[in-house]
């Protein structure tokens, strides 16, 4: 069972998280919720544990019922540029800045972030799988990444990022092996690993 609040006070509680830290291509998505005091839902879980149809039903009830939300990306230039971790932590922080309420207190998915001036924070490992604001920054992050990458893919049908999103499947690494790669791979990243394929 998720917890609706890490302190219970009063002040503004705003879960953040982000999605395609570990993909091969695409930009970086992050998402932050401040759900209300009063906010129950049973789906509600961390988005890698619900199927794709569930993460869609419950972004709709999430934009619906939050207090405010808010998602942000950093391209894969960026990323190339910053590196993985600062682009994850700084699309946090634009999305953050993006909320039209500023949150008292950050919950923060994961054991790395830089602290904003102005807000408390707290990092919390597997955060997104106890916390329902975290939780909620999870699907919003996830399902607008998902649909950016559905959208590039009809560019590249051949890296399948329809199904893979970017991430490193057998199908994403033979098609770069087969095809090189694209505008939109990060650079930076290991992209011509070994394959294991079954011979």
């Amino acid at each position: 069972m998720l917890k609706l609040r890490f302190i219970d006070d009063h002040k503004l509680e705003a879960g953040c998280d982000e999605a395609g830290r570990g993909c091969l291509a695409g930009p970086v998505f992050a998402a932050a919720v401040i759900l209300p005091f009063d906010f129950k839902n049973e789906l509600l879980n961390d988005s890698k544990k619900l199927n794709e149809k569930n993460r869609n039903i419950l972004r709709k009830i999430i934009e619906e019922e939050a207090v405010a939300w808010a998602v942000a990306s950093m391209s894969h230039q960026e990323i190339d540029e910053i590196n993985i971790l600062n682009a994850s932590i700084f699309s946090m922080h634009k999305a953050i800045k993006k909320l039209p309420i500023q949150p008292d207190r950050l919950l923060i998915d994961g054991n790395r972030f830089k602290a904003l001036p102005t807000i408390e924070h707290h990092t919390i490992v597997k955060g997104d799988g106890k916390y329902l604001a975290i939780a909620a920054a999870s699907i919003l992050a996830k399902t607008y990444r998902d649909a950016y990458m559905d959208n590039i893919h009809k560019e590249f049908p051949a890296y399948d990022w329809i199904k893979n999103k970017g991430y490193p499947t057998l199908k994403h690494r033979e098609a770069i092996m087969d095809y090189g790669i694209t505008p939109y791979h990060r650079k930076s990243f290991r992209l011509y690993g070994q394959l294991k394929l079954n011979l």
